[in-house]
């Protein structure tokens, strides 16, 4: 249990393909995931973030923005995916299977 008054150690962390942003913060205890992303400036830095559509998560485990932060959390935001992972893996797949696909007209 954390003491009264004193601050949790916490991160907050977004990443693009071009950049990755990890900021330390102190919290009060019973800060949320919300709160934290609020306070650390990340939503202006990134205002491509949308808390309706972004999925959130600590350690890489999806939470809500309701969570209570512990001791040095991380709490993350997630971008969407841009592509279905299972239809990628179908496509690489099929792409592997078909040997002299560029040759297919040649017949």
């Amino acid at each position: 249990m954390a003491e009264q008054g004193k601050k949790l150690q916490v991160e907050v962390a977004y990443a693009r393909p071009d950049v990755q942003e990890i900021i330390p913060l102190e919290v009060a205890p019973g800060t949320t995931v919300q709160q934290a992303i609020e306070l650390s400036g990340i939503l202006e830095q990134f205002p491509e973030i949308d808390l309706a559509q972004n999925k959130l998560g600590i350690f890489g485990k999806i939470t809500r923005g309701d969570t209570e932060l512990q001791e040095r959390d991380r709490v993350e935001i997630y971008r969407p995916l841009i592509a279905d992972p299972k239809e990628s893996r179908r496509r690489r797949a099929a792409k592997k299977d078909a040997p002299g696909e560029t040759e297919q007209g040649a017949e």
